[in-house]
């Protein structure tokens, strides 16, 4: 699907930057930056869900080494 994206003079002067770093279009830059946001919010996601899995299972066990 084709997209217009629609920046200030700032933000395309950082993903001119990001681009040039990486090497590559300012294009791929932003669809890195895309899928790598992505990827980390559904990550960040599922480590939450699982200390808190954890901390549950384990709560009087953490409790006691607390004391």
């Amino acid at each position: 699907m084709a997209m217009t994206l629609r920046l200030n003079e700032e933000h395309e002067r950082a993903l001119a930057m990001l681009a040039e770093a990486n090497g590559v279009s300012k294009h791929e830059a932003v669809v890195r930056t895309i899928t790598e946001a992505g990827a980390r919010s559904v990550r960040d996601d599922r480590i939450r869900v699982l200390s808190q899995d954890g901390r549950n299972r384990y709560a009087s066990l953490l409790d006691r080494l607390a004391q």
